[in-house]
C-alpha cells in the first residue's frame, strides 16, 4: 500500500502567506513610490509650462502696444523705419561712417 503523503503543517502555511503578503506590500510600496515620482514630474512640468504661457502672453500683450503704436503713432513709424529700415527722406544728409571693428588704417583710406 502506498504511504499518505503527510499534511502540510500550518506553521509553514503562514511563513509562506506572510512572505507572499510581505513581497505584495513591497511591490505596492514601490508602484507607489514610482507613482509619486510620476506625479511630482508632472506637476513640476505643467508649473514650467504656465510660466512659459505667463511670459507668452507678456509678450503678446508687448507686440500688440506696439502694433496699435505703429498704427496711431506716425513718428513711432518713422522713428522705426529710420532706425531699423536705414530710410532717409528725402532731402536728408546721409553720413557713413566705417564699422567700428575695422583697422584704423583701413578707415583713414575710406
Amino acid at each position: 500500500m502506498s504511504a499518505a503523503a503527510p499534511a502540510p503543517s500550518p506553521r509553514s502555511f503562514r511563513a509562506v502567506l506572510g512572505a507572499a503578503v510581505a513581497g505584495a506590500l513591497l511591490l505596492l510600496a514601490l508602484a507607489g513610490v514610482k507613482s509619486w515620482q510620476d506625479l511630482a514630474a508632472a506637476r513640476a512640468r505643467e508649473a514650467a509650462l504656465e510660466g512659459e504661457n505667463v511670459e507668452s502672453e507678456e509678450r503678446i500683450a508687448q507686440l500688440q502696444g506696439r502694433i496699435e503704436r505703429l498704427k496711431s503713432d506716425p513718428s513711432t513709424l518713422e522713428r522705426l523705419a529710420r532706425e531699423e529700415l536705414g530710410l532717409v527722406r528725402p532731402g536728408d544728409v546721409v553720413i557713413v561712417l566705417p564699422p567700428e571693428d575695422a583697422p584704423v588704417g583701413e578707415r583713414a583710406q575710406r
